[in-house]
């Protein structure tokens, strides 16, 4: 850590324009990313006097060792410019919102051929529709079964749609009525995408047209005497009804709007959320934040940022409804409207249904911050605890702020594999986990361990002395403790590793499991650490966590060794072309029922090659064998 802002530019480098601006480590990673309107006020700030500045603001000015910045134009383009960045650096002193709780979407896939409506957590995906947040899973599926006898939509998974093709039989909800059986033909690729469509018109907030076309067919098929298609009409409606019910009305208009409330006590903030589409309560999501050193304006531009820079057109609203306006009100409004493609408000409701509305939402966020601060009460300062712990038993020069630990797995010295996993501020940074597929067989733990920290802090080398090109590298930045699972042997490598690369600044320990030892390089005996310890606890979960991560890995590739195909072993038949049989004939059992000139008909087989696979099939010893394409146990 740079014991004072040495790197300051010169007053007169920094120019006065607006801009956006990136503060980067001794490691050349990216700590900090922001925007100013004049880029020499706003830098001047961070070295004219470090110690009035917030302390986490401090730290980063210190951690910091270069600071560098780009001019735009206007300040819409520093928005975009600023979300890209921490997009893609995620530096770790920018604010980070993170979910007060899972949330689920119902998720309608459209990119696919025949779109799929299913539940969905997690990060949203490419040509995938979301509506939602849903506070519970069974809420989406209720919605879902109301509904699918008006928009039979597909809702099976991809292997259940595929034998349901194969064996020319639809599902349960293919039989009675609540799914359109697209996998036997009932209806085209087109028509079902047409139905889907028309899903997720409803779920938007456009449901008016839908109750007056079911009202206008059952109103004629009871003149024309069709008395049971009149009925089926009636209970389509009332479907949608009571689907509709489900979302409570707050607004007698079609408003669309999203009504932000934030509670926050100068120290952590939540934020609540109400998607207002129709005017209905279509949803409702909460994050929790620490708020820094930044003013309640600049949180709610960074909130901005983060919920709407990833949103498909339809996900931006025609009114965001705010608590406290961000810093640049219009340039706010004219991204999100960039976004959308049209006109969108940003504002502070000052009377009427709006202003209850937040102040609605304004509870909910108090009730979010509570809950949050009970539940984490314990854990921050265990965190904090846990680090001190470390610091001191290990003699370390600085807090374990990022540990790094690695363990091998595998049977007998066979399909041998590592893990690499990554705890930060004593939490779990899945993002940065890494797997490795150890070179060789019949290779000892220690030989193991040896190889994947070469290629680990190899790697880290490579990318630490690599011209800076703006990307984010993936190992260059190293860890403050290196843990290792086991005892004096692991440890040793790990440090002769180290050695041998040059690397002196990362500080290794290796945990035994017998007696939860702990062993230092060089050391004939271990550092024991009380059993009620914070910091042996957090060594415990991050070396559970790497052989969790390793035991894993190893069970995916020794299953997909286990696995085999009758298909297997023919010459010039590779992976491509054993598809290609499948698609055509459904299985290996027909593939083998199949004639030398059946074969020789599918795309890219000729006579000869069609020759060895009925061969092949044809001598293949009997008894139980698995086609990996559909999981079909097959007969001789």
């Amino acid at each position: 850590m740079a014991s004072s802002p040495s790197y300051r530019p010169a007053p007169g480098s920094i120019p006065t324009e607006p801009g956006v601006y990136r503060f980067r480590d001794a490691h050349g990673r990216v700590i900090y990313v922001g925007k100013a309107k004049s880029l020499r006020s706003r830098l001047a700030s961070y070295f004219q006097d470090v110690a009035a500045l917030h302390p986490r603001t401090r730290t980063m000015v210190r951690t910091g060792a270069s600071v560098e910045w780009t001019v735009v134009a206007t300040e819409v383009e520093a928005l975009q410019l600023e979300y890209s960045w921490i997009k893609e650096f995620d530096p770790r002193f920018n604010v980070k919102y993170r979910d007060d709780k899972s949330y689920p979407y119902l998720a309608v896939t459209m990119g696919e051929e025949y779109p799929r409506a299913q539940v969905m957590r997690g990060a949203k995906r490419p040509g995938t529709r979301y509506f939602g947040p849903y506070a519970h899973a069974w809420a989406i599926r209720e919605t879902l079964d109301l509904l699918l006898r008006v928009f039979p939509v597909r809702t099976c998974s991809k292997g259940v749609f595929t034998r349901a093709g194969q064996v020319g039989r639809p599902c349960l909800l293919g039989y009675i009525d609540k799914c359109s059986a697209p996998c036997v033909g009932r209806v085209d690729a087109e028509q079902h995408r047409a139905i889907a469509a028309d899903f997720c018109d409803f779920m938007a907030g456009d449901t008016g047209k839908f109750v007056k076309r079911l009202t206008r067919a059952m109103t004629a098929a009871a003149a024309d005497l069709d008395f049971e298609q009149a009925a089926r009409r009636r209970d389509d409606i009332e479907a949608m009804t009571k689907a509709l019910e489900r979302s409570a009305i707050v607004f007698a208009d079609a408003t669309d709007a999203d009504v932000f409330a934030v509670a926050q006590d100068g120290l952590e903030m939540a934020v609540q959320v109400f998607h207002v589409r129709g005017g209905r309560v279509r949803g409702q999501r909460g994050w929790v934040a620490e708020m820094e050193h930044e003013e309640v304006p600049d949180l709610i531009e960074s909130l901005l940022l983060q919920v709407y820079g990833g949103e498909s057109p339809d996900g931006v609203p025609r009114e965001v409804l705010l608590p406290v306006l961000p810093p640049e009100p219009d340039a706010m409004a004219q991204l999100l409207g960039s976004v959308r493609g049209g006109k969108v408000a940003v504002r502070i409701p000052q009377r009427g249904d709006k202003r209850a509305l937040l102040e609605t939402v304004h509870r909910n966020a108090e009730q979010s911050l509570a809950r949050h601060k009970v539940a984490r009460a314990g854990d921050l300062s265990s965190r904090a605890q846990a680090m001190e712990e470390l610091t001191s038993a290990l003699a370390l020069d600085d807090a374990p702020l990022r540990i790094e630990s690695f363990d091998v797995s595998h049977v007998q010295g066979t399909h041998v594999v590592a893990s690499m996993v990554v705890f930060e501020d004593g939490l779990a940074r899945r993002s940065e986990y890494r797997r490795f597929i150890i070179n060789g067989e019949q290779v000892d733990d220690t030989a193991a361990m040896n190889e994947v920290l070469r290629r680990r802090f190899a790697r880290h080398l490579s990318e630490r002395l690599e011209p800076e090109d703006g990307k984010a590298k993936r190992f260059a930045y190293p860890p403050n403790l290196l843990v290792v699972d086991g005892g004096k042997p692991q440890v040793e490598v790990a440090a002769a590793v180290l050695r041998d690369l040059g690397i002196s600044d990362i500080a290794c320990v290796g945990l035994a499991k017998r007696l939860e030892e702990v062993w230092l390089p060089g050391s004939d005996f271990p550092v024991i650490l009380p059993r009620g310890s914070e910091g042996l606890y957090l060594l415990q979960r991050v070396r559970d966590e790497a052989h969790r991560f390793a035991n894993t890995f190893h069970r995916e590739r020794r299953s997909k060794a286990m696995t085999k195909s009758q298909l297997d072993g023919i010459p010039n038949l590779g992976a491509a072309r054993q598809a290609a049989l499948r698609r055509h004939f459904g299985s290996v059992s027909k593939i083998r029922a199949a004639s030398v000139a059946d074969i020789a008909a599918v795309p890219g087989f000729g006579p000869a090659l069609a020759e060895a696979v009925h061969s092949h099939l044809r001598q293949a010893p009997s008894g139980p064998a698995i086609d990996v394409a559909t999981g079909e146990i097959l007969a001789d």
